[in-house]
């Protein structure tokens, strides 16, 4: 027999509405304003219906003269044990919640400026003095309140993917895929699920120009009704290793140098021309699309394979695509040198100055889908993030497209604050064995916790739209109720509290495969060739194509060391005879005609 903990509660989640009924859910960010319904029902309350209604016909980029938003009725903020309030509204330990108010007004009619415990503050000019020449005294609480936050205003950037852009959007499903999903995001035509998508350069500290030959990142949060999913993806199909052992050197090759601090081309060649798997992406970065023209105008892949199952639990491998709607546009080293140094942030001005007008970038998303049986005896290793799938062999699918509409209303609460993690899969979406895969299952929340905390998915962006259920509590900054006053264990003896449900396994059951607990290179595809997809690559690429990637090549490579570019020059041979040939003719004319030197393009 069990007993109840039956009480009321209620939690506070935020709308995109597409009706004034309509339930489309994403973080509170989206308008700032808080709807409260009771945990036992999705449906809006009558009282909040023209809230929704008001909310429904305003536009997204609406431009107002007023800082302030509108006032709203007060609305009651207690939270789920998941969910956090907007902004800094949150359950207060003495049993009362916040209440989202108009401004507080002062006697000159204005809005009354207040320190972060709301205590009004009458002079932000002066501090307070022994006298108006005298020392600073502790008394004053505001200046060193302001000086103490100022402190701590930064959070650690990004390891990687430190520089970026960020906007938010929506996707729309244009083809039926129940056949191989069963996620709910992509149940019917002409779904409409909320995103926020964040692009960005990948070695760079935040300050770098956007115009350096770096791949870019691509990720995107859908904020779905089973939970969000994040395709951490980038604007290549592959990328430099297979294993996520390698990954902190290869990253540490790219930094910079640790006694000059400076970009080292001897650490960037060295650590590529003794990994030869390498190959296919430096290829691809010294290509024309190397150097994108901002992000508007590249494509986005998840470059993993991943498997999709669908209602009946029959599984299918696939690989994701974003094919812009832009088209693609690359910029030269020339043009991408001369950008760096007078707009730095190019990319990031050009993604949002387009949305700000209207002109709102989008994107296809395409599956290539391969059988599970295919995967067995197929010439390459599937799931080697080195390789891609022939569009000949398994052709794009038409899934749905992607629209960013929206800019953020603040850079650091929406962008840098945003977190994105290959472990964030709703059911319908698992991973597949790809070993750079498994291990960025762990790598992307852990290096989120460490970044900007251990309750970092509590912050709006990142949180779940629905009520999350859990029993994970505690920790700094939690900012919710933290589950009241109910069990913090399971199992419990409680039916009204979370219990979790078979019918939604989040791993379908398949045969894992037997073996000796070792290092081991994946013996199947051991004497696979790590040349010949470069290779056919090459022989894809224009000739004016193959022309830029070899100066691109030669004037990067010529600041490394002549036994390094030796040795790179002999992966190229491996490749192509023609290709090691045209860059150490590049090579050779470039030092008899000396030009500035950079890493940047």
């Amino acid at each position: 027999m069990h007993t109840s903990l039956s009480s009321t509660k209620l939690i506070t989640i935020s709308c995109i509405p597409s009706s004034p009924t309509s339930l489309s859910c994403r973080s509170s960010v989206w308008c700032g304003r808080q709807l409260v319904f009771p945990t036992t029902t999705h449906t809006p309350s009558p009282a909040a219906v023209p809230l929704l209604t008001a909310m429904a016909s305003q536009q997204p980029n609406e431009q107002k003269q007023q800082w302030t938003t509108p006032p709203s009725q007060p609305e009651k903020a207690a939270h789920s044990n998941g969910g956090a309030a907007s902004g800094t509204h949150a359950a207060n330990g003495n049993g009362l919640a916040d209440q989202e108010q108009a401004p507080r007004l002062g006697t000159h009619g204005k809005p009354l400026y207040t320190n972060l415990a709301g205590i009004p503050i009458s002079d932000d000019n002066n501090s307070v003095t022994v006298g108006d020449v005298g020392a600073l005294i502790f008394e004053d609480v505001h200046m060193f309140e302001k000086q103490a936050h100022f402190n701590r205003e930064r959070v650690p950037e990004r390891v990687v993917h430190a520089k970026g852009a960020g906007a938010h959007g929506y996707f729309e499903v244009t083809k039926d895929v129940s056949d191989l999903c069963k996620a709910k995001l992509f149940s019917e035509v002409g779904k409409r699920t909320p995103v926020f998508g964040r692009f960005s350069t990948v070695t760079g500290e935040s300050g770098y120009p956007d115009t350096a030959r770096d791949p870019r990142g691509f990720s995107l949060k859908f904020y779905t009704e089973d939970g969000n999913w994040d395709m951490v993806g980038n604007n290549t199909p592959v990328f430099f290793v297979r294993d996520a052992l390698k990954f902190p050197d290869f990253i540490h090759s790219q930094k910079r140098n640790p006694q000059t601090h400076m970009k080292d081309p001897n650490a960037y060649w060295d650590f590529l021309s003794l990994v030869p798997e390498s190959l296919h992406q430096v290829l691809i970065t010294f290509s024309p699309r190397g150097v994108p023209d901002g992000f508007r105008h590249m494509n986005g892949y998840g470059s993993h394979t991943f498997k999709w199952i669908n209602a009946e639990g029959q599984a299918h491998w696939v690989k994701f695509h974003f094919k812009s709607d832009q088209g693609i546009k690359n910029l030269t080293h020339e043009q991408a040198i001369k950008i760096a140094g007078i707009n730095p942030d190019y990319a990031i001005e050009d993604l949002f100055q387009n949305i700000k007008n209207g002109n709102y970038p989008s994107w296809t998303f395409f599956v290539q889908v391969m059988p599970l049986e295919d995967a067995l005896n197929y010439k390459w290793d599937p799931f080697d993030l080195t390789k891609v799938w022939p569009q000949k062999d398994y052709p794009l699918r038409e899934v749905g497209n992607l629209v960013l509409n929206r800019n953020p209303t603040n850079y650091f609460a929406e962008v840098e604050q945003s977190s994105f993690s290959p472990a964030h899969m709703v059911p319908g979406i698992e991973p597949s064995p790809d070993r750079v895969l498994q291990a960025r299952l762990f790598t992307y929340d852990d290096t989120a916790r460490h970044r900007i905390g251990t309750n970092y998915l509590q912050i709006p962006i990142n949180r779940c739209p629905f009520r999350v259920q859990t029993y994970t509590s505690d920790g700094p900054m939690n900012v919710t109720e933290n589950g009241g006053s109910r069990p913090n264990y399971y199992p419990n003896s409680f039916e009204d509290l979370p219990h979790p449900d078979p019918a939604t396994p989040d791993v379908t059951p398949y045969k894992h495969p037997e073996g000796m607990v070792g290092r081991y290179m994946p013996q199947k595809w051991k004497d696979q060739d790590d040349y010949d997809q470069p290779r056919m690559l090459w022989q894809l690429l224009s000739n004016d194509d193959q022309e830029q990637m070899v100066n691109n090549i030669a004037g990067h490579i010529l600041g490394a060391q002549e036994f390094i570019v030796k040795r790179q020059l002999e992966i190229f041979s491996k490749c192509d005879e023609g290709l090691a040939t045209h860059v150490e003719a590049a090579i050779k004319k470039k030092k008899e005609n000396p030009e500035p030197y950079s890493m940047v393009a």
